[in-house]
C-alpha cells in the first residue's frame, strides 16, 4: 500500500488490525499537511502539535529517553496517565532504519487472555499529579465514548487498589511472554497510524550508528 489512501480504506484497516502502515506516503509533504489529510490533529500541550523523536542517551528524567536512554522502551499506550488519551498517533519517518523497528501488541489479545472485569476494576493513578491532582484511572474502559479504551504504562501509572496490583502483575507477566509485531519505518515518508486506545507500542533498542534516527509524531483525535 503506497501513495494515496482513501478515508474508508484507512478506517477499515485500522479497525481490522489496530494500525496501518502507509509506505513512502507523500515523502516530500509536511507532516501537518499529512495529518490534516488523514485525520484531526491534536495539540496535547502548548507548542506540541508536532514532536520529533530522536534517540538520546541523556534526557530529562521524566521522559522515556531519560529513563531508558538508547535501550528498548517498554510497551505502552501514549499519555496513558491522561483521563482521555489521544485516540490515534501518527508516526512519520524522516530518517529511519530497518533494524530499529516499532513494536506493536494488540490490546485485544491482552483482553482475551485476561479477565476484562479485572482490568475494568483495576484502578491506577499517575506517577505524578497533573493539573494539581492525581486522577484515578481504570486500565480498561468498555465503550468509552465510541470505542473501548485500554491504557497501559509501567512508567507513568501505578496501581491504586488491590485489584490494580493484581492486574499490574498479570499484565506485566503476559507482556513478558508475548511476541510483538515489528514495523520498521525506514524510508522517507513511511507513515504509521496506531489506534492508541487499542494497541501497545514501543521503540526497539538503538544500535551504534543509528543515533540520527528521526521520527515525527502527531496525535489525532479522529480519522477522516
Amino acid at each position: 500500500m503506497t501513495g494515496e489512501i482513501a478515508g474508508t480504506e484507512l478506517r477499515n484497516k485500522i479497525a481490522e488490525q489496530g494500525y496501518i502502515l502507509i509506505p513512502e506516503h507523500r515523502p516530500g509533504a509536511d507532516i501537518v499537511d499529512v495529518a490534516n489529510e488523514l485525520g484531526t490533529p491534536l495539540t496535547p500541550w502548548e507548542g506540541g502539535l508536532v514532536q520529533t523523536l530522536i534517540p538520546r542517551e541523556d534526557a530529562a528524567p521524566n521522559t522515556y529517553s531519560g529513563n531508558f536512554g538508547l535501550g528498548r522502551f517498554p510497551l505502552h499506550t501514549d499519555l496513558a496517565h491522561w483521563r482521555r488519551p489521544p485516540r490515534y498517533l501518527l508516526l512519520r519517518c524522516l530518517v529511519g532504519y530497518q533494524d530499529v523497528p516499532t513494536s506493536l501488541i494488540d490490546g485485544r489479545a491482552l483482553l482475551d487472555a485476561m479477565s476484562r472485569d479485572t482490568l475494568a476494576r483495576a484502578i491506577f493513578k499517575p506517577r505524578r499529579p497533573r493539573d494539581g491532582a492525581l486522577a484515578l484511572l481504570r486500565l480498561f474502559e468498555p465503550a468509552a465514548e465510541d470505542a473501548d479504551l485500554l491504557r497501559w504504562d509501567e512508567v507513568y501509572l501505578r496501581p491504586a487498589s488491590r485489584v490494580g496490583e493484581t492486574a499490574d502483575a498479570q499484565v506485566r507477566d503476559w507482556l513478558a511472554r508475548s511476541t510483538p509485531l515489528s514495523i520498521a519505518l525506514f524510508r522517507p515518508g513511511d507513515t504509521l497510524i496506531i489506534d492508541n486506545w487499542r494497541m501497545l507500542h514501543a521503540r526497539s533498542p538503538i544500535p551504534a550508528g543509528r543515533e540520527d534516527r528521526s521520527i515525527q509524531r502527531v496525535y489525532l483525535g479522529g480519522l477522516h
